[in-house]
């Protein structure tokens, strides 16, 4: 007999009641809700750790599609399955972890599904990770690696399965290339940092923080530059010129910020080389022209990726037992409000995780740099 507990607590979006001509906040509300009875193919997940992203923030400024008021906050959660529609479910009492994206299966190049979307706070799909408990498909969910406690898995799914298909798969990264990575700090790009120098690569990162750079040279990067200045392009170039003489020019780039960056790493981008956009963070559009037409270079558009993207990335962390980097963890659901802050400030170095229930596996292994 499960025992399946009648309710939990939640954060939840809620409109924002702020007069108008103020700035758009919306509202996160911790409150008690009735767990659904389980339908079939869906199991019951006592969480145990949980991660903010960037677009928790978009939510609460009004700035994300499809808001869903009253939906649970949260696409990034980790914990163990305590209860399945099947009682013989052998997926009862394994940790695991929730796919943050719900629509994209296998397709090796988009979603199959018109109905893409990312799990929390949005009207589809209709789950969040912000919970004591949460109700999902089994199929929806994947096996902890077992080096990680929850705290750390917390912190890998939405930001590996993105970095992932950024790197491995649109930016076709090798042993022996030469990678830039941009606004490193973030989720993604540190996961992006970390895949790349497993993979056997040599990373050069960008940051608005000489700090953060130095941060990233302690996961295995070469070097970087501040991308403030505006010949932050020369610095990249000089670096790559003093580590690699033979072949002083970049394989791949993998950005988030937007804009120019196409002419900012100018001729150091090798003819053919590619350009992995995951994110505008810095300017909406990136001028293409001629000049990069003439050298062959590709600019290409890279969003979150598949659950099988995402399964693989789990085997290659695994395998390298890769640890995400985790910047602050926060106790309990009823602090999660410190963890808006951190993100809009900015000032983080990794993920901000809550940490919903101490993790059974009493073998810490935080990254913390």
């Amino acid at each position: 007999m499960q025992n399946i507990p009648q309710l939990t607590k939640a954060i939840i979006v809620q409109k924002s009641t702020a007069p108008r001509g103020q700035p758009v906040y919306h509202d996160a509300v911790l409150e008690s809700r009735p767990i659904p009875a389980l339908k079939s193919g869906e199991i019951l997940v006592k969480m145990g750790a949980v991660a903010f992203n960037h677009r928790d923030v978009w939510i609460r400024k009004g700035l994300y599609p499809n808001i869903g008021f009253g939906y649970v906050f949260g696409a990034d959660g980790a914990g163990t399955v305590v209860a399945a529609s099947d009682t013989k479910d052998p997926l009862l009492n394994t940790r695991v972890f929730l796919s943050p994206q719900h629509g994209w299966d296998k397709h090796p190049d988009a979603p199959e599904s018109p109905n893409f979307g990312v799990i929390g706070g949005v009207k589809f799909p209709a789950v969040g990770t912000f919970a004591e408990y949460v109700v999902v498909q089994r199929d929806k969910v994947i096996p902890s690696p077992s080096h990680l406690d929850d705290v750390n898995t917390a912190a890998w799914p939405l930001a590996g399965v993105t970095a992932w298909r950024a790197t491995m798969i649109n930016a076709g990264v090798e042993t022996g290339h030469n990678v830039l990575i941009s606004g490193v700090g973030g989720g993604v790009a540190l996961v992006a940092l970390q895949l790349c120098v497993a993979k056997g690569a040599n990373v050069y990162v960008t940051s608005g923080s000489q700090e953060k750079i130095d941060k990233a040279k302690k996961l295995g990067a070469k070097g970087g530059a501040n991308y403030k200045d505006k010949n932050w392009g020369k610095t990249i170039q000089d670096l790559l010129k003093t580590n690699s003489p033979s072949n002083p020019q970049l394989d791949s780039v993998i950005d988030a910020g937007g804009g120019d960056i196409m002419n900012a790493i100018g001729s150091v981008l090798k003819q053919g080389g590619r350009v992995s956009c995951y994110g505008m963070h810095a300017n909406p559009s990136i001028p293409f022209t001629m000049r990069q037409v003439m050298r062959n270079q590709k600019l290409l558009g890279s969003t979150m990726g598949s659950i099988q993207d995402l399964r693989d990335a789990t085997d290659f962390l695994s395998k390298h037992r890769i640890v995400p980097v985790v910047s602050n963890v926060i106790e309990g659901l009823e602090s999660a409000e410190q963890g808006f802050e951190l993100l809009n400030k900015g000032d983080q170095f990794g993920k901000v995780v809550i940490r919903v229930e101490k993790s059974s596996n009493t073998a810490q292994r935080q990254a913390k740099l």
